[in-house]
C-alpha cells in the first residue's frame, strides 16, 4: 500500500506542481495586486479595497457585464437547443450520420478570431448583398446597432458550440438502454411522449455538463467579440473579458483590471456552481 501511495503522488506530482505555478500562484497574485495600485511593474501602495469600490460605481463595467449576462443567457439556451436536436437528428435513422457529425462539429474546430472575421463578412458584405436583391432593409447594416451586434454574437457562438454539445448528448442518447425505447413503442407512446418521459430523464445528466461548459464558455468569451465587433458601436457590444482587457492595456490601470478580474470570476463561479447544484438535484427528481 505504502509502495502504491508513492507511486500515485509521484505520477500526480507533475501535475500539481504545474497547477500551482500556472492557476493557483497567479490567482493568488492577482488577488493580492486588486488591493494595490500596480501598474503591471512595481505593486504601488496598499488602497485597500478602494478597487473594488471603484468598480462598482464604474457605468461602463456595470453595462458590459448586464450585456455578457444577456448573451449568456441566450447562448446557453439556443446552443443547448440545437446541440439535443442535432443530437436527436444524428442518432436517428438517418443515412451519412457520420457525415453529419463531423459537419456539424467542424465549426468548433475553428479559432475564434478567425471565426469572428468569417461572420463579420458574412454579415456585413452577404446580409447586404442578399438584402438589395430582395429589398429588405432589415439586413443591411447589420453589427451597425446594439441589436444586430447581440444577435450576431448568438449566431456566431450558437453555431460554434451546438456541434461540441451534440457530442455530449449523443453519448449519452447512445447509452440509453434500448428496451426502454421500444416498450415505450409497444405501448403506444408518441414520439413527444417517448422523448419527454423517456429520452428527457436518461439525459439530463447531459444537461449538467453541457450547461456547466456553455455558461463558462459564454461568460468568458473574448476573441470573437474582439474580431466580430470589436465592442462597437460605442463600446455597446463589450463583454466583460473585453472590458477588462481594455482596462489593464489600454488605461494601463493593472491593479482595478484585476478587481474586475476577480468579482467577475467570482461571478461566473457562483453562477456556475449554482447551476450544476439545481441541475443534480433535478436528476434526482427525474
Amino acid at each position: 500500500m505504502r509502495t502504491k501511495d508513492l507511486s500515485y503522488w509521484l505520477f500526480l506530482a507533475p501535475v500539481l506542481l504545474a497547477l500551482t505555478l500556472v492557476v493557483i500562484v497567479p490567482m493568488l497574485l492577482g488577488v493580492y495586486y486588486s488591493f494595490t495600485t500596480w501598474n503591471g511593474i512595481n505593486t504601488g501602495e496598499f488602497v485597500g479595497f478602494q478597487n473594488y469600490i471603484d468598480l462598482f460605481h464604474d457605468q461602463r463595467f456595470l453595462d458590459s457585464l448586464w450585456f455578457t449576462t444577456k448573451f449568456s443567457v441566450v447562448s446557453v439556451i439556443l446552443i443547448n437547443v440545437i446541440g439535443l436536436s442535432l443530437a436527436l437528428l444524428v442518432t436517428g435513422r438517418v443515412r451519412s450520420s457520420k457525415l453529419l457529425r463531423t459537419t456539424f462539429f467542424m465549426p468548433n474546430l475553428i479559432g475564434g478570431l478567425i471565426l469572428g472575421f468569417i461572420w463579420q463578412f458574412i454579415f456585413i458584405k452577404v446580409f447586404a448583398s442578399v438584402g438589395e436583391i430582395i429589398g429588405m432593409e432589415s439586413l443591411q447594416g447589420w453589427l451597425s446597432t446594439t441589436d444586430t451586434g447581440f444577435w450576431g454574437l448568438v449566431i456566431l457562438m450558437s453555431w460554434q458550440m451546438a456541434g461540441y454539445i451534440m457530442v455530449i448528448y449523443i453519448a449519452y442518447l447512445e447509452g440509453m438502454p434500448k428496451e426502454l425505447l421500444e416498450a415505450s413503442e409497444i405501448d403506444g407512446a408518441s414520439s413527444f411522449q417517448r422523448f419527454r418521459f423517456v429520452v428527457f430523464p436518461l439525459v439530463a445528466p447531459a444537461f449538467t455538463v453541457s450547461m456547466f461548459l456553455t455558461l463558462s464558455n459564454t461568460f468568458k468569451l473574448y476573441d470573437q467579440n474582439l474580431s466580430l465587433t470589436g465592442g462597437g458601436p460605442y463600446n455597446s457590444t463589450e463583454m466583460v473579458a473585453m472590458e477588462i482587457f481594455k482596462t489593464a492595456f489600454m488605461q494601463n490601470a493593472f491593479a482595478y483590471a484585476q478587481a474586475k478580474a476577480v468579482i467577475f470570476f467570482i461571478i461566473v463561479a457562483i453562477i456556475a456552481l449554482v447551476q450544476v447544484y439545481l441541475n443534480k438535484r433535478k436528476e434526482v427528481e427525474m
